[in-house]
């Protein structure tokens, strides 16, 4: 079978991959127990599969969730088949689903909510300039979403009950985020004692921003604060600030503040550009 993988993301916490099959063998293939958790979206084509012996047919409609150590085996009735795999590390799964790690198996219809997050997180991923902050929070929310169906009780279990305690873990948050931006989504988590899904959520409901527009905020303003100092070197400004590379703060910086940091220079130092 002609399969290409081409990995997309891959973090101690969080990998994701493009999968393809272009020429599929006849018939089941061998059967083999599960390597990891694995999430699979098929984007194209039609799959069928059977796990511990029981089939199940998969198509851009549904999501599969395969666990650890379960034996399967697949089947492709069509070519040209494309699907996205992700795995979350244990303590990740574990945050998602109420701190059990164990993880519901088996396959669900999808939402077309589910199905654009899906395609836009891999859109994000190609285009070769997303923040890891930003691609982590994307994940963690797709996948919380789609185990939203399959165990909603254990997804919903562990977020802050009340308003007040809501809140506590949005200032908590802006305070750890707010003396350092540069920290990853799970740092921030473990920090603010909120798992990545809930955290998200919370903030996103609390503030009306995202943690990762919220994050880029404090990040450009960071950048014009050095900018309206004098820093000549944006190389190092986009490096100290934790940016991929001097491009994502331009492409950052420009969409956020409405000018390109070269021109925020001129504009911010003396004279206001005049």
């Amino acid at each position: 079978m002609a399969l290409e993988r081409h990995s997309h993301l891959s973090t101690d916490d969080v990998f994701v991959a493009d999968v393809r099959c272009g020429d599929p063998p006849h018939g089941w293939s061998e059967v083999r127990p599960a390597a990891v958790f694995g999430l699979l979206l098929v984007r194209r084509g039609v799959v069928r599969g059977r796990i511990e012996g029981v089939e199940q047919l998969l198509d851009p409609t549904t999501v599969f969730v395969e666990r650890l150590g379960s034996e399967r085996q697949f089947a492709h009735p069509c070519c040209g088949v494309a699907y996205t795999e992700i795995v979350l590390s244990e303590p990740s799964m574990a945050d998602v689903l109420g701190g059990d790690p164990v993880v519901p198996e088996g396959s669900a219809y999808t939402t077309t909510q589910v199905d654009v997050m899906h395609r836009l997180l891999l859109a994000r991923i190609r285009a070769g300039d997303g923040d890891p902050f930003e691609l982590a929070e994307r994940t963690v929310e797709l996948v919380s979403t789609v185990f939203g169906q399959l165990a909603p009780a254990r997804v919903a279990s562990g977020q802050p009950a009340t308003v007040a305690a809501r809140k506590q873990v949005v200032d908590d948050t802006r305070e750890v985020l707010g003396k350092n931006p540069l920290i990853g989504l799970d740092g921030l988590s473990r920090a603010v004692g909120c798992s990545p899904h809930h955290l998200s959520r919370v903030f996103s409901a609390v503030t009306g921003s995202t943690l990762t527009h919220y994050r880029n905020r404090l990040r450009v303003a960071g950048a014009m604060d050095r900018l309206s100092e004098g820093e000549t070197d944006l190389r190092l400004l986009a490096n100290d600030l934790g940016f991929t590379d001097q491009a994502h703060m331009t492409h950052v910086v420009r969409k956020t503040a409405g000018f390109p940091p070269g021109r925020l220079r001129s504009l911010l130092g003396t004279g206001g550009g005049r």
